[in-house]
């Protein structure tokens, strides 16, 4: 129990000394003080996980020069340690401890020794860290402690080898990558374990038997991390990403390399899963095994993600050990070698598919050479990748290669491509996450899908009928009893979309009779820009994120460029199709609308391209999107808000700062991959409260486009579509006033009016905490789908209306009260037990559109009605209330001195100058308290009271509090003598020099941080 630092260092020591033992190495004497030092020092120069998991736990091996004089063998010389082998599972070689309660040093003298809840070691080294909170205590409290212990610099020195976190209590269960010393923790990756289904797995019982079992947490360090030096910290692997890449591998290692079977099977992760890291982490599990494969090919379907593939392989894998090939003979080279670096290739299917029979006449000995060797291809988005004529040729070239392919829309049986489907071409599937999965786990957003009519049904309808009862109004047919009949039949019993009749048959619907000229006519794209300005605003959060326009044709694509560059000049707009394609038969000049549209890209971004960089330009917009590259971090108005497209950026393309995806095109049944493609562009999360889910609003056909669209959904939800679609405005407005009436109520029976201050039990804090996140989380969703503070009332579908309970001032006086909880909860008093759990991102939210001038109002009217020479005492007592009210938003400490200053208004003691306003006097007021106390501890103290008042106005906290040395500067201007003089004084008893000093550092803390002197 209470292991310290040099309790495991020696640990530590005796475990290499005993796995370290032979004549080659150690030669049966231990390791000394100074070669462990060696060690240590290796340690602490690596410093991160990143370094420590690539260059040290799965290096292989650690040198050192021995020191030992009694190994004689060896003494001076360097050797070889081995710290970890991640294929050594519950070996001899391998020993597993569990460290009870280790004591960690702090960086401050101030907080001391800490101890944690447990450590895992393997081979004596701390690799997993695990905190522990009762049962009714969020997990993330758990993690909050794991962040508080990080900052403190708990995880230096032996402990920075730690890799994994794990936080519990015996309800759920969290696990996540140690971002480092320098790194930032982000809980969009903690993780919760699951079983092969993807049922989450969180009972303590049951964690111990899977995550932190032996083999898995072994397995875990050594092969499901990943060091990715692109983003330049540590990965671990979630479950599903583990249960797919051990699927692949233990399907080669059972592959019987001498019969032709190409199927391997395929992987159905739903789009933004983190395909790439799964398949690299097949494909580099399979290219480190010894004999189970030859190469590896990583194949993308186009050449430019086969460049940004290789780049991001490189970032996961070990130096070198990762290909690119530029050419094709390039690409023959890599396949040839027998270089144990040229194991796993990066190249696109146009490459691969240039070496074939045909093209390698002249070199049939270097083809049967690399037909010989037992090849793994890895095929990206085999939705798309394999239905043209490259693919058979691959196979054709590669007969005994073996074939695996990842897609987040793999091609059903229902709607096959030239009568092929995913099975058919890769095999079965080895592992399934889909759509609802991704959404429950927070790594996809949900869709808002919006109908946006340009025709009223009624006159598609009307259309249709007289049509089809041959007449031209409707006077005329109802005039005619057969006419009528007909006209009747389209305007009241055919639906708007067709529907698949119980015998299989479809019977069509008013949309399918509409010709394909119907949506492309003008008044039908203006009345579709209209409706994009007019909410891109709200939409785009203030042209924070982007959106993409799809359309049917280049042609139409051009026609909304330049209808949008004249209706919209203020927004950044731009197109891309593919050059390629000609629509020349219809009349339209395509190299005019490419000139107009480069030329007019290069001047709003200061560029230089023209038809033949056209490749560039794309990948400069796909960059631009994303905030890649040279712009991760965007100037203002060097974005691109609406991106026009055909069919590009909609399959493969990944920015989370697309939110908005408008719809003037019409997919059909058998398009639905392409459509969940098409969507998907827009579910990647980024900050919730910002980016709640993804919208899609449609246009075209718009029944049969929700027919269509909940047919994909239902489609690739693996007949589960529970949570893809968010909630409706109604629903949402509902919830809001449902929450809001819990949130008054417990107030309410805490005797706390007007929300002014928090309920004193944890119970009730903690109830509130997850409410008002409940609340923010329903409005945040309501804004974007047209909810305004400035409207109280909302009509459904049904004609039911709707009135708001909250108002924007209560919003705010909550959110006060949430934001006074989270500094609660971080004050330094909190034991991290509190059984709430507190949303960072909701503490800080803007607090500028607070009304002070409401406030202000409130006072000056109760204050006109004060100075009354006959006073109405019940009224002047309704405004009072209505003052109290007004100022119930601000915090505590403001609160208290509005009160004070009320107070002297009341009594006459405060002459009141017409010229400063309520909330003028209460800064006075606290200021004046403020400079008060100051002085105070400047005469006790002796210090520095201008560094001091600096100090509390800057609003510090535990974490900076020491920035720029100005505390040491502050505790060394304290004279001793007048502070052994306070602290005696009021203690009554005689102190020793170290307690003076934490007794005034206690004090100076607690004044800097929460302004209390006591």
């Amino acid at each position: 129990m209470y292991p310290t630092e040099a309790d495991l260092i020696e640990n530590w020591r005796q475990i290499l000394s005993k796995i370290n033992n032979g004549i080659d190495c150690l030669n049966g004497c231990p390791l000394t003080d100074g070669e462990m030092q060696q060690v240590l020092q290796q340690v602490r120069d690596l410093r991160t996980p990143l370094r420590l998991n690539s260059e040290f736990i799965n290096g292989k091996s650690v040198s050192i020069i021995r020191d030992n004089p009694n190994d004689t063998l060896h003494n001076g010389k360097t050797v070889s340690l081995i710290v970890y082998d991640k294929q050594k599972i519950g070996s001899n070689d391998t020993v597993y401890q569990i460290a009870r309660q280790p004591k960690f040093t702090t960086n401050s003298q101030i907080l001391g020794e800490r101890r944690g809840d447990f450590t895992l070691l393997i081979n004596g080294m701390p690799l997993i860290h695990v905190e522990l909170k009762r049962s009714g205590v969020p997990v993330r409290n758990a993690c909050n402690q794991i962040e508080r212990y990080m900052g403190s610099g708990v995880f230096d020195g032996i402990f920075s080898l730690v890799q994994i976190f794990v936080a519990m209590n015996p309800e759920e269960t969290l696990y996540f990558a140690n971002p480092g010393p320098d790194g930032k923790f982000n809980s969009d990756f903690f993780f919760h374990w699951a079983d092969f289904n993807n049922e989450l797995i969180n009972e303590w019982p049951d964690i111990a038997e899977t995550l932190l079992s032996i083999p898995m947490a072994h397995q875990l360090i050594g092969y499901y991390t990943v060091p990715d030096k692109g983003d330049g910290i540590l990965k671990v692997m979630r479950s599903y990403q583990y249960y797919a890449a051990k699927s692949i591998y233990q399907k080669v290692q059972q592959h019987n390399w001498k019969v032709s079977d190409q199927l391997g099977g395929h992987i159905w992760h739903t789009t933004g899963s983190g395909k790439t890291l799964t398949s690299f982490k097949s494909a580099q599990l399979i290219a480190q095994s010894n004999d189970d494969a030859d190469k590896v090919v990583f194949l993308v379907d186009r050449i430019e993600l086969g460049d940004q593939s290789y780049k991001e392989y490189s970032g996961f894998a070990e130096e070198d050990t990762v290909q690119d090939t530029s050419n094709t003979n390039k690409l023959i080279s890599k396949l040839k070698s027998t270089d144990s670096n040229d194991k796993l290739i990066v190249t696109s299917i146009q490459k691969i598919s240039r070496i074939n029979e045909e093209t390698m006449q002249q070199r049939k000995n270097e083809l049967e050479q690399i037909r010989a060797k037992k090849i793994v291809f890895i095929v990206d988005e085999a939705h798309r990748s394999v239905f043209g004529e490259m693919y058979p040729t691959i196979r054709e070239t590669f007969p005994m290669a073996l074939f695996f392919g990842f897609t987040g829309t793999p091609i059903m049986p229902e709607y096959e491509k030239n009568m092929n489907t995913t099975v058919s071409l890769f095999g079965d599937e080895l592992h399934r996450y889909v759509m609802p999965d991704g959404i429950r786990d927070g790594n996809v957003l949900g869709f808002n899908p919006v109908m946006c009519p340009t025709y009223d049904d009624i006159d598609l309808r009307q259309a249709v009928a007289l049509e089809k009862a041959k007449t031209h109004t409707e006077e005329e047919a109802l005039a005619n009893d057969a006419k009528k009949s007909m006209y009747l039949k389209y305007m009241d019993d055919v639906p708007m979309a067709g529907e698949m009749q119980a015998n299989g048959e479809f019977s069509k619907g008013i949309e399918d009779y509409l010709p394909p000229t119907q949506y492309d006519r003008p008044e039908h794209r203006e009345r579709i820009v209209d409706n994009i300005i007019k909410r891109f605003t709200l939409l785009s959060r203030n042209r924070k994120y982007h959106a993409i326009l799809a359309t049917s044709s280049i042609a139409e694509a051009v026609e909304y460029y330049k209808l949008l560059r004249e209706k919209a000049p203020h927004l950044n707009v731009t197109s891309l199709f593919d050059p390629n394609i000609d629509e020349s038969g219809s009349g339209f000049d395509k190299e005019a609308a490419l000139e107009l549209i480069i030329g007019e890209y290069n001047t709003l971004y200061n560029k230089n391209y023209d038809v033949a960089t056209f490749a560039a330009m794309k990948k400069d917009m796909s960059n631009r999107l994303a905030h890649k590259d040279a712009y991760k971090h965007l100037e203002p108005g060097k974005q691109i808000d609406i991106l026009i497209v055909v069919n590009q950026m909609l399959t493969g393309f990944d920015s989370k700062w697309v939110n908005t995806l408008y719809l003037d095109k019409y997919y059909k049944p058998d398009q639905a991959h392409d459509l969940i493609q098409a969507i998907s562009r827009t579910n990647r999360p980024q900050e919730k409260r910002e980016k709640p889910f993804g919208t899609i609003r449609y246009y075209r056909k718009v029944h049969s486009m929700k027919r269509n669209i909940d047919d994909a959904i239902r489609m690739y939800s693996g007949g589960r579509p529970f949570g893809v679609f968010v909630d409706r405005l109604p629903h949402n407005l509902h919830r809001i006033n449902d929450i809001f009436i819990e949130i008054k109520e417990l107030f309410e029976a805490a005797e706390i009016e007007n929300f002014s201050k928090l309920p004193e039990l944890d119970a009730e804090r903690g109830r509130f905490a997850k409410l008002f996140k409940a609340l923010s989380d329903h409005i945040s969703a309501a804004r974007l789908q047209g909810f305004s503070w400035d409207k109280t009332e909302y009509v459904t579908e049904n004609g039911e209306v709707l009135t708001l309970m909250i108002t924007q001032e209560d919003f705010q006086t909550l959110q006060a009260r949430y934001r006074e909880l989270y500094e609660d909860s971080t004050g330094g008093t909190s034991s991290g037990n509190l059984p709430y759990e507190i949303d960072t991102h909701l503490t800080e939210i803007e607090t500028g559109a607070i009304d002070y001038d409401y406030m202000n109002s409130r006072f000056d009217k109760y204050l006109k009605e004060l100075r009354k020479d006959v006073l109405d005492e019940d009224r002047l007592q309704k405004l009072l209330d209505e003052v109290h009210k007004s100022y119930a938003f601000l915090s505590q400490e403001e609160q208290r001195y509005a009160n004070q200053f009320l107070h002297d208004v009341q009594t006459g003691n405060l002459k009141y100058n017409i010229c400063k306003s309520f909330h003028d006097y209460i800064i006075d007021y606290m200021n004046k308290a403020q400079e008060g106390k100051i002085l105070t501890l400047a005469q006790n103290f002796g210090l520095d009271a201008d560094l001091l008042k600096e100090m509390a106005d800057a609003r510090l906290s535990e974490h900076n509090i020491d920035e720029f040395g100005r505390y040491t500067r502050l505790k060394a201007s304290v004279s001793p003598v007048l502070a052994k003089a306070y602290f005696q004084q009021r203690e009554g008893i005689v102190l020793t020099p170290p307690k003076i000093r934490m007794k005034l550092d206690a004090l100076l803390r607690n004044f800097i941080l929460h302004g209390e002197i006591e």
